[in-house]
């Protein structure tokens, strides 16, 4: 298939030439990258497409077509480069929340106090982290049945459960400390 005649101009770098791409497609793609919203607040839609249009322009040079067959090559892109972009959140995410989970943690013969108390050791894990350790020690699935529940590789299911039980052994001692000295 051969180039139309904006395609071989984008390829040379005339400004006019991506210009016309830009406006063909920037603000559509936009739109479908809201609506493909990641779970990180800090990278937007705009962000993605950004990122987009600079692979684009890395790799126009292996693109063959007319530039109304552009959109089709540029959404690609964008699907991957969000796909990545909520990837690398979900490898980042490790902010404790506010609330733990309401149901008995601490095992079936644990007082109220017991529970609470794990409870408030879990909210001080990561999402990511408490679902690991829920997998691998409490449900008591291997590393690589996790991994598949959970969408990650086992790797990081073995990196997620270690700094986790790393954390909670450290605020264990720290709560024991505490409480013994009250």
């Amino acid at each position: 298939m051969r180039d139309d005649a904006v395609v071989a101009a984008a390829k040379r770098g005339d400004q006019d030439a991506w210009r016309a791409l830009y406006r063909a497609h920037a603000g559509r793609l936009v739109v479908w990258l809201e609506t493909r919203a990641g779970n990180d607040s800090a990278v937007t839609a705009e962000d993605v497409a950004a990122q987009t249009w600079l692979t684009a322009a890395e790799k126009v040079a292996d693109y063959e077509g007319t530039a109304e067959e552009f959109g089709g090559w540029l959404f690609g892109i964008a699907r991957r480069v969000a796909a990545n972009s909520r990837r690398r959140s979900g490898r980042r995410r490790t902010e404790p929340v506010a609330e733990a989970p309401s149901t008995a943690v601490a095992g079936p013969d644990a007082t109220i106090a017991e529970q609470d108390w794990v409870r408030d050791l879990l909210a001080g894990l990561s999402p990511r982290e408490r679902d690991v350790v829920a997998c691998v020690d409490v449900v008591g699935l291997s590393a690589e049945d996790a991994a598949k529940a959970l969408g990650m590789s086992q790797v990081a299911v073995r990196v997620a459960r270690h700094r986790a039980l790393r954390r909670l052994r450290s605020d264990a001692r720290t709560s024991l400390l505490a409480t013994s000295l009250a």
